[in-house]
């Protein structure tokens, strides 16, 4: 199946009209930026390859669905164990906000271990 090539002239020069396949317009959150960046500096092959391929955007929001479904799971699984409950929270706030900050950022490092930066 050939393609046939199209050119538009520009002055002397005959240019090809090149167009992009359709891509994800998904948005794409903190993880998924976090991601990018890991990707960019740690695997820089896999970033060139989703790239070109116009695959990136729709990688990344995947990657951030995931770990945004996980990090929300876990904070509140963790926080059950840590026991913070409304009644904590009308009792003594400054317990359950300590309990619930050491949910979210034990969420958060497991996120990133099994996810992010893996």
């Amino acid at each position: 199946m050939a393609t046939k090539i199209t050119y538009t002239q520009q002055g002397d020069y005959l240019l090809p009209n090149l167009k992009l396949p359709e891509q994800d317009s998904r948005p794409i959150g903190l993880w998924g930026q976090q991601h990018l960046r890991n990707i960019k500096r740690s695997r820089p092959v896999l970033y060139t390859n989703l790239l070109t391929k116009c695959k990136l955007n729709e990688y990344l929001a995947d990657i951030d669905e995931q770990a945004r479904k996980m990090y929300d799971e876990l904070v509140q699984a963790f926080a059950k164990e840590e026991g913070c409950t409304e009644q904590l929270k009308a009792t003594d706030q400054l317990l359950w906000v300590r309990k619930m900050n050491n949910s979210v950022q034990r969420a958060r490092e497991v996120v990133n271990a099994e996810i992010i930066y893996n």
